[in-house]
This record gives C-alpha cells, sequence and structure tokens, in this order.
C-alpha cells in the first residue's frame, strides 16, 4: 500500500475542492447564459409581434433604446421604456419577422452584455445589449444600442 505525507494529501483534497468548485461555476454561468438567450429571443419575439405585454416581461423598468446618429441623425437619441413600448403598441416600430443571432455573451456578476444581429425582412440591427439580473434571479434588458448594418 501506498503512504503518501500528510501535505501532499491535503494538497489533493485542495485541489479536488477546487476542481468542483469551478465545474459548479461552469454551471452557473450556463445557465445564466441560457437565461439570457431566452430573454433576447422572446424580446425579437414580442417585438415582432408587437406584443407589448410580452415585451414588458422582458424589460427592467430602467429600459431604454439608445440611437447614436441613426436614420440619418447627427444626435444621440435616447427612447426610454414607456415610448419603446408604445412606439411598438402603435405599431410604428416592431411587426418585422426577424432572426436573431446572438455572437457573445459576457456576464459580469448580475449584469451582462450581449453583441445579437437581428436580421429581418424591414431591416438588419447589430445591437449591443445589457442586461440586468433582478433581485428574483430574473434576466432583463435594460438597454438597447443598435446599429443598422
Amino acid at each position: 500500500m501506498i503512504k503518501l505525507n500528510s501535505t501532499i494529501m491535503k494538497n489533493v483534497i485542495l485541489l479536488s475542492l477546487l476542481s468542483m468548485m469551478g465545474i459548479s461555476q461552469l454551471k452557473a454561468g450556463d445557465a445564466d447564459e441560457s437565461a439570457i438567450k431566452k430573454v433576447i429571443i422572446e424580446f425579437a419575439k414580442a417585438g415582432d409581434e408587437n406584443n407589448v405585454l410580452k415585451l414588458e416581461l422582458c424589460l427592467d423598468t430602467n429600459y431604454r433604446v439608445v440611437m447614436n446618429q441613426l436614420f440619418g441623425s447627427s444626435e444621440v437619441a435616447v427612447v426610454p421604456r414607456t415610448v419603446y413600448l408604445q412606439k411598438i403598441k402603435s405599431k410604428e416600430w416592431g411587426g418585422d419577422n426577424r432572426t436573431a443571432t446572438i455572437k457573445s455573451i459576457e456576464v459580469n456578476g448580475k449584469t451582462a452584455m450581449a453583441k445579437v444581429i437581428f436580421k429581418g425582412e424591414k431591416m438588419t440591427f447589430v445591437s449591443l445589449m445589457t442586461l440586468v439580473k433582478d433581485a428574483k434571479g430574473n434576466w432583463k434588458l435594460v438597454s438597447d444600442v443598435p446599429v443598422i448594418s
């Protein structure tokens, strides 16, 4: 029988514990990324359907769209949540048939950033989206910074 000294045994136990912690962190990260993807897809679908009730579930109360020099403007325009939802409800915005391709997600604690391509029949946007995890553990969109491509 092989006898290990106490220092080697402690190191083996410590390494095992660190490995298990790393695996559980990966699983938590995977769950967050999955939830973030789900919110983004639901957001796109609700906008395409002009469904304000479903959109409200995806948006934090502080949600806004930041449009930097879009549609011929030389200004930065910030559209707050209430105005955004009204434009969706009136069908001024939304009502397309888009595919959402999530290019990247970066999670930083309870905040995340996603780069998403929304390709529709009307136009294609590349958006940088910021999400926050609320007190109940739900991911919500807090900002969308689109660029028309």
